[in-house]
């Protein structure tokens, strides 16, 4: 309950940050357009209401680790120091977003690309650290169905990773029109919505690293 109550305050303060700028309207209807509630735009909603989703299933997931480590059966697992680097880079790549977004505000439209570029390169680098990390255990025995603790490990780790590529389709769709010379204002909300995404998403992934260290 405080995992999930801590998430909820962030992802609250993060989209209260993000959205009452609404740089995603165009400049010709703007406006008249400010005066409209949040829930005039479907895809903020959508995004509010997947990240309450995610929010409530790893705060479950932990919930269960943290109750199931109380039984006998439980070893715990001597996590690869491997993790801390691939937590390096899923900061820079926040880092990268957050500095994208930034560019988006400002109508910097020749920066957009390199910026997106190199938070996909650095995603993609963690999502291959942790693949890394799978192969290091299996190479040194710690299969998943060794004792509980892998097994959560590796559900753990494996469905924070699937967030992340669900992420990486809507960083590549606009990354694509940023190729094909669509303006800010066609991509812009997109950055805004990823940038979100990817913070929210590292913090996850602090929480989760958190308490896989301390166990």
């Amino acid at each position: 309950m405080f995992l999930a109550a801590f998430l909820a305050v962030f992802m609250g303060w993060l989209l209260k940050q993000s959205f009452n700028t609404q740089p995603w309207v165009p400049e010709e209807v703007e406006e008249t357009a400010h005066q409209a509630p949040l829930g005039a735009n479907a895809k903020a909603v959508a995004l509010t209401t997947l990240l309450a989703v995610i929010t409530s299933f790893f705060a479950l997931i932990m919930s269960a680790y943290a109750e199931r480590m109380e039984l006998g059966d439980w070893i715990p697992m001597t996590e690869p120091n491997l993790l801390w680097i691939n937590t390096g880079i899923l900061v820079a790549a926040s880092i990268a977003f957050q500095w994208t977004r930034n560019r988006a505000n400002e109508g910097n439209r020749p920066m957009l690309l390199p910026g997106m570029l190199v938070t996909g390169a650095l995603t993609i680098a963690f999502i291959a650290g942790q693949l890394t990390v799978w192969r290091m255990l299996n190479a040194s025995g710690d299969y998943v169905t060794v004792n509980p603790a892998n097994a959560f490990f590796f559900f753990m780790t494996g469905a924070h990773a699937l967030h992340i590529l669900g992420g990486m389709y809507v960083w590549s769709r606009a990354t694509i029109r940023l190729v094909t010379g669509n303006d800010v204002e066609k991509v812009r909300q997109s950055i805004e919505l990823c940038t979100i995404y990817w913070h929210f998403l590292l913090v996850v992934w602090l929480v989760m690293f958190g308490l896989l260290l301390s166990t």
